[in-house]
């Protein structure tokens, strides 16, 4: 180990102070000073740097030490240097594998800094020898006197100085040797150290001195006393460990030992086990030290060990490592779900993801193990290493890399990155499968599943739980839901999350972005337990109906992955291959006892269920179910239902199933509506009265809505002449626009075109085709913009036995979602414009005009007598 060690006698070959400049090697220092009669280990990173040293060391051993005035530059000028150097000479030299060089070097006198350039492969430069502005007065001496009682204090303070350095200081003879042994005091900072070097004048770089070793006193003492206070407050700890066991010892032999203190013994071996963090055990530890010291009558008895109990149920620790297997995880996606590829291809992306990460770390750390005995080097530029040598020879070490260095942590070795987990949030209707998924997830993953419902949750502490003040506290659902999983990394699905409100209790979204948020959820604070808690190995499976209603932060944390409706086939699929099998088992029924066939479920679908999902169609497989065990109780051998039987079982059929109008009306036109049950048909209806010009909206529309309803106004105003309709028509005629469903709130921009074409429809007489579906946003000049929804709305389409849908051309791209037997049966028509929705929509004119007996007024043409005005 290398000491720091001032030496009394210059060296003999040290050139005298008025010879001429010479050209000497340069080793640039960036966090180390070295004073004259200063001997100091030195490391050099930089190549040239260790070639300097070389070249010092096979000629005269002279080798110039300046500062750089900023540590970070590699190639250096003058300019970068400090204008005071110290020629030092090169003891023990040795070369490190690679390109470093340590070295022992003893600075010999100060020196002003020439000339300094690249000399091959190493740097030199010309100095001059500088001598030290000395007064040999009262002052210097005072001053000289008093630096050496400061230092003698640092010492026996607890300074990190060598016994050699004191004995030094004790030999030094005249105030500039004084000086030079103070500065090189390793509690001094580079700065400081470096300001003391480019001093001359001996009385001022003393003064400088007295207040900077007062301070390291008063520091070194008060740093003594704390380590004089920690010592005797762990003799204590171990003195009353000692007199425990004894206690504990006679009370055995007195058979009076009673159950708390085994208890306390075996809750502190339950918790060494568990493999909690550090800080979490040394928590736990506390508090079960504390259980011997509560009365047994004291009320707080029974929350301290509630709260011991629960961290001791939850789960802690790494996960086993699990084998992945993708086509197994595939199997069993299949088996459960019918449909849902994009879902079941997210999940199996990210099992594949997190297989690769575990190999790949697998190997990572076989090879840490293998180079764990390679040595390592730093790569930097010459400086003192505090790890070869002890902190007293470090002058310039950073205090707060000290103090991490003290506290054990590795400077040098970055945290390895953990794989984050997704947060999947599961957007659809009612009854496509969303809960039901994520548990096949957690089954296809060998994982635990847990629930949590988050509907009408209004208080922030359902999640993070409350305060151990409380009586009857209790963590948050969060934590609930790992203990009743067991394991560090179940699967859990955080169901209604667009339910969730919010009060003067405060706002459960805001909790629930530290539970979704990967980068937080590492270190999740329950307001019970007060201890950071790892969620980082959760996968979190959110379900929503609608993401409108979910705040924008807590959306933005998670992966939306939507799931619309099911088409007839998918509905015929899930009904044949998991609801009936799983009603006949509920209702007792082996097989063969009950039969519906494939005829008869297509007749459940268009005549008994209009949903995007398939919960209707499941309560109307077990309402036929319930009736079967009576039939068979009567001496039935089974039952087959036809579908003209279905009347018996369930009642007469509630849904038409076909085009939305049975006949081509005027003023009619078919629209697509998305909520949050999924997609659904309407029809816009729109009424001509005779008299003065007005607009009148109803159907609970709101404000888009109606904007889009005065736009297409203004485009039929100007448009509908081009289509047959008088001159003078929107002047003596007030418009109403009605849709239907006035009990629900409508709105968007979508209705735009559906609006435009009732307008012109009723405007010019031409009736509008039944079998079209539209949708699309309208504006003044007759464009149609994309929306939202096309693959909810196309089958809503479907469902109707629409065979024709309009939509905007640049929504085309969003039929790569659509099923193809969807395809196959309605025609996509894409639209740029108004007038490609109209050709497509409109009815060619009739060649003799009626009226029409659901009361839209026909418009009068040309010569028309007048008729009177027919109202609804």
């Amino acid at each position: 180990m290398l000491e720091q060690m001032p030496v009394d006698d210059p060296a003999l070959n040290a050139p005298p102070a008025d010879a001429a400049p010479e050209r000497l090697p340069v080793v640039p220092l960036r966090d180390n000073v070295v004073f004259p009669q200063q001997l100091a280990p030195l490391a050099a990173g930089r190549s040239r740097s260790v070639a300097g040293l070389q070249v010092a060391a096979n000629g005269d051993a002279r080798v110039i030490l300046a500062v750089q005035k900023d540590a970070h530059p590699d190639d250096v000028a003058l300019d970068d240097l400090h204008p005071i150097a110290v020629v030092a000479t090169v003891g023990a030299l040795r070369l490190l594998p690679g390109s470093g060089a340590h070295a022992l070097v003893e600075g010999q006198q100060r020196v002003r800094l020439r000339s300094f350039e690249q000399d091959g492969d190493h740097w030199s430069a010309t100095s001059e020898a500088v001598a030290d502005d000395e007064a040999s007065d009262t002052e210097s001496d005072a001053l000289a006197g008093s630096v050496r009682q400061l230092f003698a204090e640092y010492v026996t303070a607890g300074g990190q100085v060598g016994p050699e350095v004191a004995a030094a200081m004790a030999r030094a003879i005249g105030p500039a040797r004084v000086a030079d042994i103070a500065s090189a005091a390793p509690d001094l900072t580079v700065a400081e150290r470096v300001e003391l070097l480019q001093t001359l004048n001996v009385v001022q770089r003393l003064r400088r001195l007295a207040p900077l070793l007062g301070r390291q006193v008063e520091v070194a003492s008060m740093r003594t006393r704390i380590h004089d206070d920690v010592t005797r407050t762990i003799n204590k700890s171990q003195r009353e460990h000692i007199l425990r066991e004894q206690l504990r010892a006679v009370r055995k032999e007195l058979a009076e030992l009673d159950g708390e203190s085994d208890d306390a013994e075996d809750l502190t071996g339950r918790i060494e086990a568990l493999g909690m963090p550090p800080a979490v055990r040394v928590r736990a530890l506390k508090e079960v030290a504390r259980l011997e010291q509560i009365p047994s009558a004291s009320p707080e008895l029974g929350m301290v060990r509630s709260w011991v109990d629960w961290l001791l149920d939850l789960p802690w620790g790494e996960p086993p490592a699990a084998d992945i297997d993708i086509d197994r995880a595939a199997a069993i996606l299949d088996e459960d779900h019918y449909g849902l590829a994009k879902v079941k291809d997210r999940i199996l992306e990210w099992m594949a993801v997190r297989d690769r990460a575990q190999r790949r770390a697998a190997a990572s750390a076989a090879a840490a193990d293998a180079a764990s005995s390679a040595p390592v080097t730093a790569d930097g530029a010459a400086e003192i290493i505090p790890a070869a040598i002890p902190d007293h020879a470090v002058p310039g070490a950073d205090s707060a890399t000290d103090e991490r260095r003290d506290r054990g942590v590795d400077l040098t070795t970055r945290p390895p990155r953990v794989l984050q987990t997704p947060i999947l949030c599961l957007v659809g209707p009612p009854g496509v499968g969303k809960t039901s998924l994520g548990r096949s997830i957690a089954r296809a993953m060998d994982r635990r599943f847990v629930r949590l419902s988050l509907g009408g949750i209004r208080d922030e502490a359902e999640i993070r739980g409350h305060r151990r003040t409380y009586i009857g506290a209790l963590p948050g659902r969060i934590i609930q839901s790992m203990k009743q999983a067991g394991t560090v990394n179940p699967v859990i699905m955080l169901d209604e999350i667009d339910k969730v409100g919010t009060d003067f209790r405060g706002d459960p979204s805001a909790a629930l972005l530290e539970v979704l948020d990967p980068e937080q959820n590492r270190e999740f604070s329950d307001h019970y337990l007060e201890v950071p808690y790892d969620l980082s190995k959760v996968l979190f499976i959110t379900t929503a109906n609608m993401v409108d209603t979910i705040s924008p932060a807590l959306r933005d944390r998670m992966e939306v992955i939507r799931i619309s409706g099911y088409t007839e086939a998918e509905k015929l699929g899930i009904a044949e291959r998991h609801l009936l099998p799983r009603q006949l088992e509920q209702h007792g029924l082996d097989n063969g006892e009950l039969t519906i066939p494939h005829d008869t479920l297509v007749s459940i679908l268009r005549g008994y269920t209009r949903e995007a999902g398939v919960r209707q169609l499941d309560r109307t497989i077990a309402e036929i179910a319930r009736k079967v065990p009576r039939r068979l109780a009567g001496g039935v051998a089974s039952v087959v239902v036809q579908p003209a039987e279905l009347s018996d079982f369930i009642g007469p059929q509630r849904f038409e199933y076909g085009e939305a109008q049975e006949v081509d009306e005027v003023g009619a036109v078919t629209g697509v509506v998305v909520s949050e049950v999924g997609g659904d048909i309407v029809t816009v209806e729109v009424l001509a009265i005779q008299g003065s010009p007005d607009l009148s909206l109803t159907g609970q529309l709101g404000a888009v809505m109606e904007e889009s309803a005065k736009a297409a106004l203004s485009w039929a105003r100007v448009h509908a002449i081009e289509y047959g309709a008088p001159r003078d028509f929107f002047d003596t005629h007030a418009l109403h626009v009605h849709v239907p469903a006035g009990a629900i709130p409508k709105d968007g921009p979508s209705a735009g075109v559906t609006m435009v074409t009732a307008m012109v429809s009723v405007a010019s007489g031409r009736p509008v085709r039944r079998d079209v579906a539209m949708t699309g946003e309208v504006t003044l000049r007759g464009r149609v913009l994309p929306i939202g929804g096309v693959k909810d709305k196309l089958l809503a389409a479907h469902r109707s036995g629409l065979t024709t849908f309009i939509l905007p051309r640049k929504n085309m791209r969003d039929l790569d979602e659509i099923p193809q037997e969807v395809l196959d049966t309605v025609e996509v028509v894409p639209a740029d414009n108004v007038q490609e929705v109209l050709a497509r929509a409109l009815v060619d004119a009739p060649a003799q005009r009626r009226e029409r007996r659901t009361g839209f007024m026909l418009p009068l043409r040309g010569d028309d007598p007048p008729r009177p005005t027919i109202t609804a």
